[in-house]
């Protein structure tokens, strides 16, 4: 996750919260990534929009005489936010942005109840490039052209993924922004989570998981961190038998394979 200032990333996200109220967050969210993009490509833009010496004001005019009328009135109002904002260097601006674009695209999800089908569409199109590597290269590859891939993402996705994922996807696949595609889709999909201030787990299991055992091991997570925690389930037959369970940086293993790399460990020690 990209590291931003809290303080900064709460003012945005306040305007957020009030601006969107009454957009059309599927656009919003398409505005919002067409404004970091042009702030990535535009480098003195960047720099002097998210100078901490000039004054805000100004910054803010020149911003306004930049979008107004290109952009709906609350892209253009969490732009203003973020501009305003004290950030600790000038690549935090388009960062900044990208994940109010994210949060829109989830709250654009939430609204149409499908926040849970973009979770596990994002987390499964992740899986899907680790199991295709001619697909990876060809849709993180430089030299082929922005629609191309996006025609290519219709392909794969129209129809059989929510709005919202298809949005994020094109975001990371058009826009990496210096980040593996992995990287990015594990980016987005916490960005989501946090939505509902849920937590993400990641489950290993030898078999895919019964929709009671889902929901046993989800009770108990919950009473664990005291919140609720979306499972990812990946079926690796390379578990042998249990599950393992990743939230963070806790690790659970309940597996045959981590009972015996256990008694390996304490026999070599």
């Amino acid at each position: 996750m990209r590291g931003l200032s809290r303080t900064a990333l709460t003012e945005v996200e306040e305007r957020f919260n009030t601006a969107a109220a009454t957009a059309d967050l599927g656009a919003l969210a398409e505005e919002l990534f067409a404004v970091a993009d042009l702030f990535d490509r535009e480098h003195g833009l960047r720099r002097g929009l998210s100078d901490p010496s000039r004054p805000a004001e100004q910054k803010e005019s020149v911003l306004r005489s930049l979008l107004q009328g290109k952009v709906g009135d609350a892209a253009l109002e969490i732009a203003v936010a973020a501009v305003r904002a004290k950030w600790s260097k000038a690549g935090d601006l388009p960062d900044a942005l990208e994940r109010i674009g994210v949060m829109s695209a989830a709250a654009e999800a939430e609204s149409a109840r499908r926040l849970d089908d973009v979770e596990d569409e994002l987390f499964r199109f992740g899986r899907i490039l680790a199991a295709n590597p001619e697909l990876r290269r060809a849709l993180s590859d430089p030299a082929v052209p922005a629609e191309r891939k996006r025609d290519l993402l219709a392909a794969l996705l129209g129809g059989k993924a929510a709005p919202s994922t298809v949005r994020l996807v094109t975001q990371t696949v058009v826009h990496p922004r210096g980040r593996s595609l992995e990287s990015a889709l594990e980016e987005f999909g916490w960005i989501v989570a946090r939505a509902r201030e849920r937590l993400v787990g990641v489950v290993r299991s030898a078999v895919p998981l019964s929709q009671q055992q889902k929901q046993r091991l989800a009770a108990w997570l919950r009473a664990t961190y005291g919140r609720d925690v979306h499972l990812n389930v990946e079926v690796d037959p390379e578990v042998l038998g249990g599950f393992s369970v990743r939230v963070g940086d806790d690790y659970i293993d309940t597996t045959i394979a981590g009972r015996i790399e256990e008694v390996r460990r304490r026999l070599a020690g």
